[in-house]
C-alpha cells in the first residue's frame, strides 16, 4: 500500500529527521507507528545517521504491532526486524539475528541494559507508549537512565503522557533531554512548580500544579515535544456512550447492601488512603459485577443481574460484533459460561491470531481486559460496539481500551455502552470518568462519601 501522509504526519516525520530526542504526544488514531518507521527508514537507508534501532513496546505491540505496520506499506519493505522475546535463550538469539530495528517488551528492559552494559549497541531507541515510564523509581526507567549516554536518537510515543498529572511528565522528558528543561531531579521539579495538596502532619499524598505551571513547563518542552489531538487532525465517526441501568432484585440488593455495608463499616472515612481505598472499591466493584473473591481466593457468586442484562444487550445487537472489556478474572469465567449457550462466536483476545480474525468479522464476541488491550491493536475493522462489563477507575485505561475501535479506518459511529449498577459504586465510577478529571481524587471522594452515609444509617 502506498503511504500518502496527511500534513500533520509529514511535519512529526521531519521532526523526527531533525530533532535528535523527541516526544511526539499524539491523540490515539493518528499514526504514530508509521511516523515513526517512515522516519527511521529515512535515517537510516537515505541519511546513514541511524545503525540499530530498539523499539520498546508493551508485550502484545512487541509482538506483532510494529512488524505489521512495517509490512502493510510499499516503502517501508527493506526494514528488517527482530521480536525479542520469550526465554532469556530465545531473546538473545533475537539480539543476535542481523536485523534493523530490535522489538523488546518493557519488562525485559532491565534485563536488556545488564546484558550489554556499556557496549549498548543501538543508537536509536523509541519508547512506545511513553507514559510507561513516568515512574522515576520503576526499575525501567532507571535502566534506560543509565544507557542514555549511549542514545543518540531518542523518540517517545504516547497519546497520554500526563495520564495522572503533570507530575508524571518528569521522568519523560528526563530521557529525552537528561535533565535541561524540567531539573535533574524530581524534587527540584516538584518544588518548582507544585505544591502540596493532599496531606497529614508527617508524609503529603498529592501534589497540586501552582498557578500558570501548565503552560510554565509547555513552554519548557515545546521544542522537544509534539503535542496533536485527534480531532483537530481527523474526521473521525462520532462516539456515543450509553449507560445500561443494571437494576437488582430484591434478593441481589439485600445481598448486595449487607455486604456493602459490612465492608464500610469496618473502616474510617476520615482515614482512609488511596492504598486502602483501591482495596475496598475493588471489593464494591467486584460487588456490583455479581461475585466476590473470599480470603482463599475461591469465587463467591452474589448475583446474576449485571449478567443478564449484558446477555439482553448482546441479544439486542442482533448478531454485530462487540468487544467486551472486563474486569476480574470470575468476570470473564461467568461471561464465557454465559456466552457457551448462545452459539455466538466468543474468543477472548490473547494472540495477534484474535486480532486478526477479529478484524476479519471471525469473532462476534471479544473478551479483553484493558490493561491488556490498552496500547497499539488495531481493532477497527471487527466492529464499531465497546462493551464495559466492568469498569475500573483508570482514565487513562478506559480512553486507550476505547480507541481501539474509536480510531482512523472506523467507518461507523462507535458506540460505548456501560453497564452500571443503580446505587453500586459502579455509578462514582462512570460520574468520574466523564468528568475526565483526577480519578484518584474522585475515587477518595466518591469512597468517603459511601461511607458516611452507611455510618449515619447504622
Amino acid at each position: 500500500m502506498k503511504f500518502i501522509p496527511h500534513a500533520y504526519q509529514r511535519y512529526c516525520i521531519n521532526r523526527l529527521l531533525n530533532t535528535p530526542a523527541l516526544g511526539l504526544f499524539l491523540d490515539m488514531g493518528l499514526g504514530k507507528t508509521v511516523i515513526t518507521l517512515t522516519a527511521i527508514n529515512d535515517l537510516k537507508y537515505n541519511r546513514f545517521a541511524v545503525n540499530k534501532v530498539l523499539v520498546i513496546a508493551p508485550k502484545k505491540v512487541a509482538e506483532s504491532t510494529w512488524d505489521r505496520e512495517a509490512k502493510k506499506w510499499d516503502h517501508l519493505q527493506l526494514l528488517r526486524f527482530s521480536v525479542c522475546l520469550g526465554s532469556e535463550n530465545k531473546r538473545i538469539r533475537a539480539l543476535n539475528t542481523p536485523a534493523d530495528i530490535y522489538v523488546i517488551n518493557r519488562e525485559n528492559v532491565p534485563w536488556l541494559v545488564e546484558y550489554y552494559r556499556n557496549q549498548w549497541p543501538f543508537d536509536m531507541v523509541v519508547v512506545d507508549e511513553f507514559s510507561s515510564f513516568k515512574n522515576h523509581q520503576s526499575k525501567r526507567f532507571k535502566a534506560l537512565k543509565w544507557v542514555r549516554p549511549h542514545i543518540k536518537r531518542m523518540v517517545g510515543l504516547t497519546g497520554t503522557p500526563a495520564p495522572n498529572g503533570l507530575l508524571d511528565l518528569w521522568a519523560q522528558v528526563y530521557l529525552l533531554d537528561g535533565g535541561q528543561r524540567l531539573g535533574k531531579t524530581i524534587t527540584g521539579f516538584r518544588e518548582r512548580y507544585f505544591e502540596p495538596d493532599q496531606r497529614n502532619r508527617d508524609r503529603v499524598f498529592t501534589y497540586a500544579p501552582k498557578t500558570g505551571a501548565d503552560q510554565a513547563i509547555q513552554n519548557l518542552i515545546g521544542d522537544i515535544c509534539v503535542s496533536m489531538k485527534a480531532e483537530d487532525y481527523l474526521e473521525l465517526p462520532d462516539i456515543i456512550y450509553n449507560t445500561v441501568p443494571v437494576k437488582l432484585d430484591s434478593k441481589a440488593k439485600k445481598a448486595y447492601n449487607k455486604l456493602e455495608t459490612e465492608m464500610l463499616l469496618q473502616v474510617d472515612g476520615a482515614t482512609i488512603d488511596a492504598g486502602s481505598a483501591a482495596v475496598l472499591t475493588n471489593k464494591l466493584l467486584q460487588l456490583c459485577n455479581g461475585a466476590v473473591y473470599d480470603e482463599d481466593r475461591n469465587i463467591v457468586n452474589i448475583h446474576d443481574c449485571k449478567i443478564e442484562a449484558f446477555m439482553e444487550l448482546i441479544e439486542g445487537l442482533n448478531g454485530k460484533p462487540a468487544l467486551v472489556f472486563y474486569n476480574f478474572q470470575h468476570d470473564k469465567d461467568r461471561l464465557i459460561k454465559a456466552l457457551a449457550k448462545t452459539g455466538l462466536r466468543v474468543r477472548e483476545l490473547k494472540t495477534p491470531q484474535d486480532e486478526t480474525d477479529w478484524n476479519n468479522r471471525q469473532i462476534d464476541i471479544l473478551l479483553a481486559h484493558p490493561a491488556s488491550t490498552a496500547y497499539g491493536l488495531n481493532l477497527q475493522q471487527g466492529g464499531n460496539h465497546v462493551i464495559w462489563f466492568g469498569l475500573n477507575w483508570s482514565l487513562e485505561l478506559y480512553q486507550q481500551a476505547n480507541k481501539r475501535l474509536h480510531r482512523q479506518g472506523q467507518t461507523e459511529k462507535v458506540i460505548v455502552h456501560h453497564l452500571v449498577v443503580e446505587g453500586g459504586v459502579d455509578e462514582d465510577v462512570v460520574a468520574a470518568l466523564s468528568d475526565k478529571s483526577s480519578t484518584q481524587e474522585r475515587l477518595l471522594q466518591a469512597l468517603k462519601a459511601r461511607i458516611e452515609k452507611v455510618q449515619e444509617g447504622a
